[in-house]
């Protein structure tokens, strides 16, 4: 019997890309998709165990007070859940171990850096090793990307991708390690995903391919089950040719290539018993 794709966005506290990514887990064929409001979680209206796949959404995460998610993250880590002894962080571990799936875009993947979710290079996911922090520009980046996928790489979301052309928008994203040995792990493990490159999917550190200066060109990372993946563009603004810069003076497909990332996270929910 195929399995249910449940897939739940959650927003609430300055996100602001919860439409677009509930669209694309509907476009990629998620039977169902809910948008959750935080406070939803906290006051166990919902329940994160009634989904297999957990979105988080892009934005500005309590105004990026402490840094960018850094405010949503202390949330999850101390905030209890109402009418019980549950923290949050033991709802979100548990769903986690239960080999489901989380994607976190922009601000989601800042706050899942914070969280220590990635590249959660300690076993009990909550011990951060990097961040996510102000750009070399000194400014916020409005820009479309090049991003070189890494074929060695455990992520179940980048499947079948080589070279693909995504919108980066944020203030601060330049990826930088803890220290040496924590990038060393990163890059010995292949959980780096997502590469800033060229139109040829070379590798790059210069401004603006680059659009952050983040070290050893980082723009996504899995943990080591691949099923935790995390990426500073934005595949859900790339869903339909109309969405690419150039739509108008280029012979685009119709289906944009942000899609894959979602279509491939349904694909594989539909074949795993959880």
């Amino acid at each position: 019997m195929t399995r249910k794709v449940k897939a739940i966005v959650l927003t609430g506290n300055g996100t602001n890309c919860e439409m677009e990514m509930a669209h694309a887990c509907k476009l990629a064929g998620a039977d169902v998709v809910d948008i959750v409001h935080i406070s939803e979680l906290l006051y166990g209206e919902k329940r994160l165990a009634d989904y297999s796949f957990l979105n988080l959404p892009g934005g500005f995460l309590d105004g990026d007070d402490l840094g960018s998610a850094k405010a949503g993250a202390n949330r999850f880590l101390h905030a209890r859940i109402a009418g019980s002894n549950e923290m949050l962080i033991e709802e979100l571990l548990q769903f986690i171990s239960e080999g489901k799936l989380i994607l976190g875009v922009c601000n989601g993947f800042q706050l899942m850096v914070k969280l220590g979710l990635l590249p959660a290079l300690d076993t009990n996911f909550t011990k951060q090793s990097s961040t996510l922090t102000f750009n070399d520009s000194g400014r916020f980046e409005d820009r479309w990307v090049y991003l070189k996928a890494n074929f060695q790489s455990p992520c179940i979301f980048t499947k079948d991708i080589d070279v693909v052309y995504y919108p980066v928008r944020h203030g601060e994203g330049k990826f930088v390690p803890l220290n040496d040995s924590v990038l060393d792990q990163i890059e010995k493990k292949n959980l780096i995903t997502f590469q800033y490159s060229t139109a040829d999917g070379s590798i790059t550190l210069d401004y603006p391919t680059n659009p952050n200066g983040a070290i050893s060109a980082i723009a996504g990372l899995c943990n080591e089950t691949g099923r935790l993946f995390g990426l500073m563009p934005h595949p859900e603004a790339y869903l339909h040719r109309t969405n690419h810069p150039r739509w108008t003076r280029e012979n685009l497909p119709e289906e944009g290539q942000g899609l894959i990332i979602f279509r491939n996270a349904v694909n594989f929910i539909r074949g795993k018993e959880f």
